[in-house]
C-alpha cells in the first residue's frame, strides 16, 4: 500500500504554526476531507477539540474548508475524543473529526479523524484525502456550500452514553472518587458521569484556561491524583488525559493503576461475569508481567505495535474484545469502537463492586516487573536505529537479560523521539541496562 505522508498512526500532529499544523494546511484539510467523505450519505460532518487555545484557529479553518466542498458541519465544542466517536456514529454523520494532541503540551495540536461508524479512517481513505490535498482548492457552487449548526446537548447525550456501561443493579454510593481531568475535554463531562452514579466525587485538572491542558495532571503526570486521594482519603483515583482517551488510575493507598493493570481487572472480570471472549491483545510495550498472569488464567495473549490503532486491528483480526496499552489506552469492543477513558474507568468501578473488593486487591494478582523507559530526541537528519553500535548494545544487553527480560528500542510515532524500554526481575539492574543503551542512542544521534 502507498504510503501516507500527512497522516500518522493517530492523525496529524505537532508544534501549532509549523509543519503540517498551520490555518492554511487545516482549510485545505477541510475542503480535501469534504471531497472525499462527500460522496455519498448524509454530508454531516461533527467537529469536536479539546480546551487548547490552539483549538479555536483549527476550529474555523476546518469549519470553512469542510463547507467549500459542500458538507455540513456540527459544532460539540470541547468534548472528549471518544465522545466525537459515539456522536459521530448517533448522528449519522460522515465522519468526526477532533482537534486535539492527546497528553502533548498546550502549543501542540493534532487533527484526527473518525469514519461513520465511530472508527479511526482507514489507510485508503486517508491516502485519498492526501491525495485531494494536492490538487488547487476550489469551493462549490453558492447554493451547495455547507452550512454550520451547533449540537446544544452533546454533553448531556455523552454523559447518558457514559453512564449506560455501569451496570444497573450497581451503585458508587460510598465511594471516594479523585478524578483528574487534565485541564482538558473531560473537565465538565468526567465530573458529572461519577456524581451522577453515586460517587463523591473530587475533582482536580478541571480549569482549563487555552494553556494549562496536560501541565502537571492528568494521565501523564500522576503526582498531582496520587497526593490528592491520600489527602482526602479516597478510595480511587482517576487520572485522564486532555482528550479523555487514555486512563490511569490510582489505589487508596496512592499506588499507580496503569493500562496492563486495567487490562488485567477487565479481562479477569469478564470471565467471572461469564463474558470473556477469545484472549487480550497488548502492545510490545506492555508489562512481561501481564503476559504472565493471563497465561496464569489459560488466557490467550498477542502483542502489537505500539498505536490503538494497531491494537484495533490484531483485535479485529482475532475477534477479541479487550486489548490496550500500557499508557492507559483501554479497547473493550463489547463498550465502545475507540479508547474511552471514562468507560474504561466505570468498568473497573463496577469490577470493584462486583467483588466487593478494593482496586488494590484487584490488581494483588500481576506481577509487574520493573520496566525502564527513557525518551532520547535525536536530530531529524540522523538515524539512530541503523547503528551498528546501538545494534550491538541492544544485542549485549539481551543476552545478559535471557528469557527474564526484554529489549525494546522505537521511534516515537509523534515525535523525533526514540523510545528505549528495558524491563527484567532486578529493577537496578533494568535501570542501568536502559540508561546504557540510551547513552549510546545519544551519541549518535544528536
Amino acid at each position: 500500500m502507498q504510503q501516507r505522508n500527512l497522516f500518522g498512526t493517530d492523525g496529524i500532529r505537532g508544534k501549532v504554526g509549523a509543519g503540517f499544523m498551520t490555518p492554511e494546511l487545516a482549510l485545505k484539510l477541510g475542503w480535501a476531507a469534504g471531497r472525499v467523505l462527500s460522496r455519498s450519505g448524509t454530508k454531516k460532518i461533527i467537529i469536536g477539540k479539546d480546551t487548547r487555545i490552539s483549538g479555536y484557529l483549527f476550529e474555523s479553518a476546518l469549519e470553512a474548508g469542510l463547507s467549500a466542498a459542500g458538507l455540513n458541519v456540527l459544532l460539540v465544542g470541547p468534548m472528549p475524543t471518544p465522545a466525537i466517536a459515539y456522536l459521530t456514529r448517533t448522528f449519522r454523520a460522515e465522519a468526526g473529526i477532533v482537534i486535539s494532541a492527546s497528553h502533548n503540551p498546550y502549543y501542540d495540536n493534532g487533527i484526527k479523524f473518525f469514519s461513520a461508524d465511530g472508527s479511526k479512517l482507514d489507510d485508503k481513505i486517508e491516502l485519498e484525502i492526501e491525495h485531494e490535498l494536492t490538487k488547487p482548492m476550489q469551493c462549490v457552487e453558492s447554493h451547495l456550500l455547507g452550512k454550520a449548526a451547533r449540537i446544544d446537548d452533546a454533553a448531556g447525550r455523552y454523559i447518558e452514553y457514559c453512564k449506560g456501561h455501569f451496570p444497573a443493579n450497581l451503585t458508587l454510593n460510598g465511594l471516594t472518587l479523585v478524578i483528574d481531568c487534565a485541564h482538558g475535554a473531560t473537565y465538565h463531562i468526567a465530573p458529572n458521569v461519577f456524581k451522577e452514579l453515586g460517587a463523591n466525587v473530587i475533582t482536580i485538572g478541571d480549569k482549563p484556561n487555552g494553556l494549562n491542558i496536560n501541565d502537571k495532571v492528568g494521565a501523564t503526570s500522576m503526582a498531582a491524583i496520587c497526593e490528592a486521594v491520600i489527602n482526602h482519603n479516597a478510595d480511587v483515583g482517576i487520572a485522564l488525559d486532555g482528550d479523555g482517551d487514555r486512563i490511569m488510575m490510582v489505589d487508596h493507598q496512592g499506588n499507580i493503576i496503569d493500562g496492563d493493570q486495567i487490562l488485567y481487572i477487565l479481562a479477569r472480570d469478564a470471565i467471572k461475569q461469564g463474558e470473556f471472549q477469545g484472549g487480550v491483545v497488548g502492545t510490545l510495550m506492555s508489562n512481561l508481567g501481564l503476559e504472565v498472569a493471563l497465561n496464569e488464567l489459560d488466557v490467550p495473549f498477542v502483542r502489537s505495535n505500539v498505536g490503538d490503532r494497531y491494537v484495533m486491528e490484531l483485535m479485529r483480526q482475532n475477534n477479541w474484545r479487550i486489548g490496550g496499552e500500557n499508557s492507559g489506552h483501554i479497547l473493550n469492543l463489547d463498550h465502545g469502537t475507540t479508547g474511552d477513558g471514562i468507560v474504561a474507568g466505570i468498568l473497573v468501578l463496577a469490577a470493584m463492586q462486583y467483588a466487593n473488593s478494593k482496586l488494590a486487591a484487584l490488581v494483588a494478582p500481576l506481577e509487574m516487573y520493573p520496566q525502564v523507559l527513557i525518551n532520547v530526541r535525536y536530530h531529524v537528519d540522523k538515524k539512530p536505529l541503523e547503528s551498528k553500535l546501538v545494534r550491538s548494545v541492544q544485542t549485549k544487553i539481551e543476552k545478559l537479560l535471557g528469557q527474564n527480560g526484554r529489549v525494546l528500542i522505537r521511534e516515537s510515532g509523534t515525535e523525533p523521539l526514540i523510545r528505549v524500554m528495558v524491563e527484567g526481575k532486578n529493577d537496578v539492574q533494568v535501570t542501568a541496562f536502559a540508561n546504557e543503551i540510551a547513552d549510546v542512542v545519544k551519541s549518535v544521534g544528536l
